[in-house]
């Protein structure tokens, strides 16, 4: 059989925009002359809907792209991602007056739909709804009735979608068990560094057991904070690997089944594909909103530094302006450094001396400010300057904060944290350095070997007030994805008092965290729309 495997990137809720590009890949796919084409979970209303599930305008949509979808299958199988509704049955989260005002009350069911000449053949309902992470399916779908095999040609299809593939004697077990002849999963899975290694062992495992090849087809796109990497492959009976599509890659795939020979897995290195998923989560948060420029505040430092190299990546120079805003506090080196970062990069400059602005805010206070309030002032004005300057230009801004200094609160309300996305925002620093090595003289050695600051008193040095990053990270790293209380970390070897001082700023400032934009997520657990902890709580370990 021929396959066409469509690595699709859909944007959410454009539901026709989604469909023309579907019936571009069927067209393209018809004139490849391949047996069946193959398209992502929910690849007509986008991947993930969230509450617009509950507006019946797109479910209706939806429908309608359904019809289409058949009416092009003339001559060729079709297998792609949409919304069905059943009649409704017991056991549905759909009473509660909340949700009903938005417009549920409906059976919904995240479904992969088979056509071919023109007709649908069948429907494979989701049986397994995550809820977990950055999942929260059962919100809003119903799983299906059940696990079924579905004609085509000479094959018998086993259909499941994304989470039904993780679960042990799962959908693709009973299907083995009916008769299958080739497991087809129609995919949404997010990236994370390691991700994709751990999705070809997944499937290799699954291949064998059912004793049958696998067909995995997974979108590309970025969606808010989510970054989706596509990666599309075919395993066969024994699991061994016979096609990988390129990861972070729109397009069709042409596979012939019966002539593929096992191939080594891809040798992407961790870091490279991180760097390609920001770059790719910056482009679609930004051109997917309606905007082509992006703002970052250029300071002369590491991570302004790398976000404004990454936004050229994904938008070009001339869409990144940078800007540099020194106050009395701020270092010639720092000036001369943003300048250079500038012209490495080819993006426009704009200097903005803000000493006389903060006075004027200064002497309009009752009292003069000291300490942390007048370093907070300073970033304020920053903050406030950063975003006149985009409505201006109708741009984003794009926050330079990281992981490290978001765990501990390290940053300004209304200051450094102003802005539509923060891309490095889950990277800690320590990583941050790593990734900048990768971007070569792009960035001038100085800036990734200078002392960290955030240059808002004299002689200012992060770790005058943080332990430091070497010592910081790994207690965040243990404490965030490890999961260890924070009791249980200096048994692992991590100094007492920069625990004790780690938690108690971590644990002080989820008031900041919840206001931040969104992050792009490169982790198994970033902050942001996966991560859902209260912010008023006497928990401390």
């Amino acid at each position: 059989m021929r396959l066409g495997i469509a690595q699709t990137n859909a944007r959410v809720g454009a539901v026709e925009e989604n469909l023309a590009l579907v019936l571009s890949r069927i067209e393209e796919a018809r004139r490849a002359k391949c047996d069946l084409v193959v398209f992502p979970e929910l690849a007509l209303p986008g991947y993930i809907p969230l509450d617009l599930l509950w507006r019946r305008a797109l479910v209706e949509r939806t429908r309608a792209a359904l019809e289409e979808v058949a009416r092009a299958s003339r001559g060729i199988g079709v297998v792609v991602g949409g919304i069905s509704s059943r009649p409704r049955r017991e056991g549905a989260n759909r009473d509660d007056p909340s949700s009903v005002i938005d417009g549920a009350g409906r059976n919904l069911e995240n479904a992969a739909f088979l056509f071919e000449d023109g007709h649908l053949v069948g429907t494979e309902a989701k049986l397994a709804l995550p809820t977990f992470d950055i999942f929260d399916e059962k919100r809003y779908f119903i799983p299906g009735p059940g696990a079924e095999v579905l004609p085509f040609r000479k094959e018998r299809l086993g259909l499941s979608i994304c989470e039904d593939l993780w679960v042990d004697d799962g959908a693709w077990a009973v299907q083995a068990s009916l008769g299958a002849t080739l497991l087809v999963n129609i995919s949404g899975s997010p990236f994370y560094s390691g991700k994709g290694e751990i999705r070809l062992r997944l499937a290799a495992r699954r291949a064998q057991e059912a004793g049958l090849p696998l067909v995995y087809v997974n979108r590309v796109g970025g969606e808010d904070e989510v970054v989706f990497d596509g990666g599309s492959f075919v395993v066969d009976a024994r699991g061994e690997l016979l096609f990988h599509a390129p990861s972070f890659e729109e397009g069709l795939f042409v596979v012939d089944l019966e002539r593929l020979r096992p191939v080594p897995p891809p040798a992407d290195p961790p870091l490279g594909l991180v760097r390609r998923a920001i770059v790719l989560g910056i482009r679609d948060y930004v051109r997917k909103n309606g905007f082509s420029r992006v703002i970052v505040g250029l300071s002369g430092g590491v991570d302004s530094s790398l976000v404004a190299a990454l936004a050229v990546e994904a938008l070009g120079a001339g869409a990144v302006a940078g800007i540099s805003l020194p106050s009395e506090i701020t270092s010639k080196e720092s000036r001369e450094d943003a300048r250079e970062v500038a012209r490495r990069l080819g993006i426009e400059l704009v200097e903005i001396p803000i000493e006389g602005v903060v006075d004027a805010c200064r002497a309009a206070l009752p009292t003069r400010p000291a300490g942390v309030t007048d370093e907070n002032l300073q970033a304020r004005v920053r903050g406030t300057l950063w975003m006149a300057l985009a409505n201006e230009r109708n741009a984003l801004v794009l926050v330079t904060a990281n992981k490290s200094e978001i765990a501990v609160g390290y940053n300004t309300l209304y200051g450094d944290t102003a802005g539509a996305l923060a891309p490095i925002g889950d990277l800690y620093k320590t990583e941050v350095y790593r990734l900048a090595e990768t971007l070569g003289d792009r960035i001038p050695e100085r800036v990734k070997k200078k002392p960290p600051s955030a240059e808002l008193r004299p002689g200012q040095r992060d770790e005058d007030d943080l332990p430091p990053y070497p010592v910081l990270d790994p207690i965040l790293f243990d404490l965030i994805e490890g999961g260890i209380a924070g009791s249980d970390l200096p048994g692992r070897g991590h100094p007492e008092a920069a625990v004790a001082e780690t938690l108690r700023r971590y644990w002080r400032s989820e008031y900041k965290r919840r206001q931040l934009p969104p992050v792009v997520k490169v982790s198994q657990k970033a902050f942001g729309i996966g991560r859902r902890l209260p912010i008023t709580h006497a928990h401390r370990d």
